[in-house]
C-alpha cells in the first residue's frame, strides 16, 4: 500500500503505558505498507499526544492514516469521532486494520455517519442529564451553576447598607465585588 493514488499511507500506533510495547502495532502497520509511522506511549485519555499531533500536522489531503484499531485514536467514542471527522474534513482517509474499515469506501462512509450520529446523541444525552440535574436541584431549593459571589449574609449586609444611604462604590469595596455583581445580588 505504499501510499495511495494521490497521497501517502501514514501509520499511527499508541500504547497506554511505557511498560507496553509498540512492536506488534508497528509490525502490523509495516505489513499494511505504510510509508511513515507516528507513535505515542501514553494514555488515550490525555489530549496531549505528541505523536498523534505530529501525524495530524503532517497529513495532507489525499493521504491515508492507518491504525491497527480505532481505539488507538483515543479512549472515548467522542474523541475518536472528533479525529475521524477532522480527517474527513481535510480530505484524509482513515483505515482501521482490526475493524477492517476503510473510511473511503461506501461502508466506511456509512460507519463514519453512524459514529457522527452517536456523537451527536451523546452530546444530547449529556445536555438532558445536566438539565435534569439542574431541575432536580432547583426543586430541592439548591443553587446550581457557578457559585454565588455573595453569601446570604453578605447580601443582607449590602441591602442594609443601601437602605441606610451608603454609596454603591463603598458597598462594592466593602464586599469586594463589582457593581454588576452587587446589582444582580440586590435584584
Amino acid at each position: 500500500m505504499s501510499g495511495t493514488a494521490s497521497g501517502h499511507a501514514l501509520g499511527y500506533a499508541r500504547v497506554s503505558t511505557t511498560k507496553q510495547h509498540l512492536e506488534q502495532q508497528i509490525d502490523a502497520l509495516t505489513a499494511a505498507g505504510v510509508d511513515r509511522i507516528f507513535s505515542d506511549k501514553q494514555s488515550g485519555r490525555t489530549q496531549d499526544r505528541d505523536g498523534l499531533k505530529e501525524l495530524l500536522e503532517y497529513a495532507r489531503e489525499g493521504d491515508t492514516v492507518v491504525v491497527v484499531a480505532l481505539d488507538r485514536l483515543g479512549r472515548s467514542m467522542s474523541g475518536i469521532i472528533e479525529t475521524i471527522q477532522d480527517l474527513r474534513k481535510r480530505g484524509i482517509n482513515l483505515r482501521s486494520l482490526r475493524e477492517g474499515v476503510d473510511f473511503s469506501t461506501p461502508t466506511g462512509k456509512m460507519v463514519a455517519s453512524i459514529f457522527a450520529a452517536l456523537a451527536e446523541y451523546e452530546v444530547d444525552l449529556k445536555a438532558e442529564r445536566a438539565t435534569a440535574a439542574r431541575e432536580a436541584a432547583a426543586a430541592r431549593g439548591l443553587h446550581t451553576g457557578r457559585p454565588r459571589s455573595l453569601t446570604n449574609d453578605q447580601v443582607a449586609l449590602a441591602k442594609r447598607m443601601r437602605e441606610s444611604g451608603e454609596p454603591v462604590r463603598l458597598i462594592c469595596d466593602t464586599l469586594k465585588v463589582s457593581r454588576a455583581t452587587l446589582y444582580r445580588s440586590l435584584a
